[in-house]
């Protein structure tokens, strides 16, 4: 059987371990349907805008505890931040299909042409207000790790219409 693996770095490991690339995107799916029953569970309690609200706080939380392991690149090393960025994305070429359209001292763009999250959701068979609801609130995640890092971030996460997924969108920030 010819199977994709990928191989998963870990900080307590130097050579990573091979997993299906199918184990990955199960982990992908499952994070999709935890902020997917959340995001309805709070939508039931709170209404709408209270629910994206509070999931996009959530997430940007998550990505301020991310962000700590590219701060040393703050506020200004964007050439390297692409590296170390991209570089943490496990299987980030088949899942995520990443554009670099900038990469030089003043902005770093990137456009991913997928999500497995919002691809999980479309799998669900939500509508696309719901997706659109969704990408905001998971897309918070980015924006609370460049900050975290030091960075300006000015990131559009998918909407109605729209081909691929979210634009990162990363600029300097201030000088410390």
């Amino acid at each position: 059987m010819n199977r994709k693996t990928i191989r998963i770095m870990s900080e307590n490991s130097k050579t990573g371990h091979l997993v299906p690339i199918e184990w990955l995107q199960a982990a992908f799916n499952m994070r999709a349907a935890a902020y997917a029953n959340i995001f309805d569970v709070l939508r039931d309690a709170f209404g709408t805008q209270k629910s994206v609200e509070l999931l996009s706080e959530a997430t940007r939380r998550m990505g301020v505890a991310a962000g700590a392991r590219f701060a040393d690149l703050g506020p200004d090393r964007l050439m390297a931040l692409k590296e170390r960025f991209l570089g943490t994305i496990p299987a980030g070429d088949i899942l995520f299909q990443p554009e670099v359209r900038q990469s030089d001292d003043e902005r770093l763009e990137i456009k991913f042409h997928r999500c497995p999250l919002k691809e999980a959701w479309q799998a669900m068979g939500r509508s696309d207000d719901d997706l659109e609801l969704l990408c905001k609130a998971g897309g918070a995640i980015d924006g609370g790790l460049f900050k975290a890092a030091g960075f300006v971030f000015k990131g559009e996460t998918w909407r109605p219409g729209e081909e691929g997924c979210c634009k990162l969108v990363v600029e300097p920030g201030p000088a410390a």
